[in-house]
């Protein structure tokens, strides 16, 4: 086997590998001692700056990238999971003579600082910062070959500087407005809240009751980007389709009708008409009513006489707006006493407020068809309203409603003039009609809402926007950026700091007096391109530099959680999009692959305490009894203490169930933890994590470790002659390659890590099996072992580090190249052809490949054992399975 190098080393770095490798032998034995090489080589790393790279055009590039890590504090199960799949493909790519770009930073704004440095009194910035540098401490001890030199955290202002200047590009250009919007609103914390942060109606850190509030906010025009957003998905080829799917809905595509009724008795302009959007203008003429939001101007108009009304209007404030919420949330309602006329038919049309219907949805008001919509159909039920079918059923007849609605589409009914039409018919001609009568238009819509970017929160970007005297709102001057958040604050867990101090919003532009933006932005922002800052992270002329991002961008392999699946990513795409746009990328989108790592799950153990609750107890302070099959029958803590297993779960604090990666390093070594993580599952399946099964890789690992030890040990080997070999050296080389075939495919194609390590193991057994008896037999082994630390090196790199060079190579294997498979050697000279008799195995034999069945069949019917239960019998049948197997059947 040749060996190649993919990238040179300095004389500096080579002697210092030497170094390291004397040193550390010195040591070491044919037992594997993490805790005496990893973290030294490690700092080896630092040192030589291994991973480090620059653009260069000799080279195929390869990106490989991990979502950025918020530094909370510790790093979980899922970050190694993570973080372990970006290296082992990183150091994959590497060892195929790729340039490899393996970057990590920091998610470092967002509300847990604050809420962390409110109970710890302090302020985000140290809290965060301190984060960071442990966090780091713990990535580098799991020997990720990252280039440290571009780091940075997001809370930098050399960072957040550039993601300023752009946003006020994205004003000049008319892509970011700000509006009064609804939005969920803290009052005891004065913030606004994501739908996800309100539960049960409350607020998810102090509980007061969530309002529904109008308050002005910046947005970006991500709207004007839906119809390429949603046809570029078609672009990312190696993207799950789940992901893709979830985009696509997200995005919302539809198209229908906007459909203009006139409200009966009023004749102010501004209240005399209301619109709807409907995507089944086939069912128009079983509208029954119209329900419109809290919040629209015909529902206050009605209020203002109502008192009734009003207070429900206030009631309404609460309502969540979550979609699973809206899915499943009582549906409540009121009438208003208005009416509209619908366009056809002439008849009025009760107006009712409804709890289902939002502001910041289409227009704020829906037609409602009960006989052919669920939700629809819920509400007539409730308040005893008409229920109209229109739509025959599949049989032709008309829909049976006493449960449900019928929303199948079909042949049109009770529809006038559209009686007998399909609903695809029936929507065209309908409306015609309407746009006949100067009351409706065709229009595509999208479920999709512009990006609405303001936080009130203080851990954030400052949004570059100031207010003139006069009310006119300009961007900040480039001079005036970065518009920087002061660190050095006192936290009262309810008002932002900047909010706070009037002085600090007070600036001048153009030598006009002006107040600064006091909201930040959301931290979606920084997420969205920090992936091109680390192409240019130590720029300072601009927000990239083109040539570095054009060589890198984009993104060859992506990796991160499915959870990201619709916000992260489509923001991602966005702003690639807007980058490109501005002239600072070529490519339409950030990232050609993408992996979505399934979850950790662990073991979950309580006993119930004096109180009644559930209290949870660390599978690690556990001891279990298990069932021949390996099924959990009973467990006890630590004091003898009898528990209930509740299964497994996410590991989560609330379950007391996460299991400290630093913990098991310290325990085991890192790469332990990164055999077994990539061993336990497939990389898009939940992981359940055992100790049992950490233990396994450890022992799998040491084995390794033992064989190259005990060849190493005999001496150095003779070069392998590839023409002597016998047929069981063939046999074994023919594994060997085989091996090298099938893991260098699921590493690469498949990403199927779980069975690459399989297959090793597998190869390990054969290599323990070998004689090592003749100097063929040897070499043979140097081969095999030299090809099986390389492929495990991105598993394992720390053991693979000294094994490579205990196998007497002089380059580090961090520059070695990936073997290439012996084509050769996967010839079959030879087949093993099982022998039975009346289908009970006697012999087995070894013939040349190329024989035929009548030359087999001869050598077998000669094989001792063969003839020697044929003696007496008649032979009725000679069954030849090709290559396999030859079953004599005889009586």
């Amino acid at each position: 086997m040749t060996v190649t190098q993919t990238s040179s080393q300095n004389s500096s770095s080579a002697f210092a590998h030497n170094e390291l490798f004397n040193r550390l032998t010195q040591t070491l034995n044919d037992e594997y001692h993490h805790r005496y090489l990893e973290k030294d080589i490690q700092q080896y790393w630092l040192n030589n700056k291994t991973f480090n790279v620059v653009e260069d055009e000799s080279k195929e590039k390869y990106y490989c990238l991990s979502m950025l890590p918020y530094p909370s504090g510790r790093l979980h199960m899922g970050h190694v999971r993570n973080y372990t799949i970006g290296d082992v493909v990183s150091r994959f790519q590497r060892m195929q003579g790729k340039n490899v770009l393996q970057p990590i930073g920091w998610d470092a704004f967002g509300l847990p600082a604050e809420g962390a440095a409110v109970k710890n009194n302090t302020a985000p910035a140290p809290w965060t910062y301190e984060n960071i540098e442990y966090m780091k401490n713990q990535l580098q001890a799991l020997g990720f070959g990252y280039d440290w030199s571009r780091e940075f955290a997001t809370c930098d202002p050399d960072y957040y500087r550039w993601e300023q200047w752009f946003f006020t590009k994205l004003f000049e250009k008319g892509l970011v407005y700000k509006k009064t919007s609804a939005v969920n609103w803290c009052p005891h914390d004065q913030t606004v809240l994501a739908n996800e942060q309100v539960i049960e109606g409350h607020c998810w850190r102090c509980d007061t009751q969530v309002e529904r509030k109008e308050i002005p906010q910046w947005f970006i025009k991500i709207t004007d980007y839906a119809d390429e957003l949603l046809n570029d998905l078609d672009k990312l080829d190696d993207w799950p389709e789940q992901v893709k799917t979830m985009q696509r809905n997200w995005i919302g595509r539809s198209e229908g009708v906007n459909i203009t009724f006139d409200v009966d008795g009023i004749t102010d302009k501004q209240l005399n008409q209301l619109t709807v959007y409907t995507t089944r203008p086939d069912t128009f003429m079983g509208v029954t009513y119209v329900a419109v939001a809290a919040g629209h101007p015909l529902a206050k108009y009605a209020a203002a006489s109502a008192p009734v009304l009003a207070k429900f209007l206030d009631e309404c404030k609460t309502t969540k707006v979550a979609e699973a919420d809206m899915a499943t949330m009582e549906k409540l309602g009121m009438a208003t006493g208005l009416f509209v006329i619908h366009p056809i038919t002439g008849k009025k049309i009760p107006i009712w407020v409804a709890n289902f219907v939002l502001m910041e949805y289409g227009t704020g008001a829906v037609m409602a068809v009960p006989a052919h919509d669920e939700r629809d159909f819920e509400f007539a039920k409730k308040y005893n309203l008409d229920i109209n079918p229109v739509i025959l059923d599949a049989e032709n007849n008309p829909p049976d409603l006493c449960e449900k609605a019928m929303t199948d589409k079909g042949v049109l009914f009770n529809s006038g003039d559209f009686d007998g039409l399909s609903s695809k018919e029936a929507f065209d001609a309908i409306a015609t009609r309407l746009i006949e009568l100067g009351k409706g238009e065709k229009q595509v819509n999208y479920r999709l809402r512009d990006w609405g970017v303001s936080r009130q929160r203080y851990w954030g970007a400052p949004i570059p926007i100031a207010t003139l005297e006069d009310g006119t709102q300009v961007p900040m001057p480039e001079d005036m950026l970065p518009v920087i958040l002061p660190e050095d604050v006192v936290m009262d867990g309810i008002v932002s700091p900047i909010k706070a101090d009037p002085n600090w919003a007070k600036t001048t532009i153009n030598g006009m007096p002006a107040l600064k933006e006091t909201d930040t932005f959301d931290t979606f922002m920084e997420s969205s391109w920090y992936y091109a800052r680390y192409t240019s992270a130590q720029y300072d002329k601009g927000m990239l530099d083109p040539k570095a991002a054009n060589y890198w961008l984009p993104v060859d392999q992506y990796i991160g959680g499915i959870e990201h699946a619709i916000m992260h990513l489509l923001y991602f795409r966005f702003f690639h999009k807007l980058l490109r746009d501005a002239g600072l990328v070529s490519s339409d989108e950030p990232a050609k692959k993408l992996l979505c790592q399934g979850m950790v799950l662990a073991d979950a153990f309580y006993y119930v305490g004096d109180s009644g609750q559930r209290v949870w107890v660390s599978p690690l302070d556990v001891s279990v009894t298990k069932d021949e099959k390996g099924r959990i029958v009973s467990a006890k803590d630590k004091s003898g203490k009898e528990l209930v297993y509740a299964g497994m779960s996410k590991m989560s604090k609330s379950k007391n169930n996460g299991i400290d990666p630093q913990e098991m390093v310290e325990k085991y070594g890192a790469d332990t933890v990164r055999l077994f993580v990539m061993f336990a599952a497939p990389p898009e399946m939940t992981l359940e994590w055992q100790e049992s099964g950490v233990e396994g890789a450890n022992r799998f690992l040491k084995r390794v470790w033992r064989l190259v030890y005990e060849h190493t040990n005999k001496g150095a080997c003779n070069p392998l002659d590839v023409s002597a070999l016998t047929v069981e050296q063939q046999n074994l080389r023919r594994e060997i390659h085989k091996t090298l075939a099938k893991v260098t495919d699921d590493i690469n194609r498949r990403q199927a890590f779980n069975t690459a390590i399989a297959a090793i193991m597998e190869l390990l057994n054969h290599l323990y099996k070998a004689p090592q008896e003749s100097l063929q037999d040897r070499a043979l082994m140097q081969e095999a072992l030299s090809i099986m630390i390389l492929m495990l090196n991105p598993f394992m790199p720390h053991a693979a580090f000294i094994l490579w060079q205990k196998l007497g190579h002089t380059n580090a294997i961090d520059n070695a190249a990936w073997p290439k498979v012996d084509e050769s050697a996967l010839v079959e000279t030879t087949k093993e052809i099982v022998l039975q008799v009346n289908g009970k195995v006697r012999a087995k034999i070894n013939v040349a490949a190329d024989m035929s069945e009548n030359e087999i069949k001869e050598i077998a019917l000669n094989e001792p054992n063969v003839s020697k239960h044929l003696d007496g019998l008649t032979l009725r049948k000679a069954i030849y399975v090709k290559g396999k197997l030859f079953n004599f059947v005889a009586n």
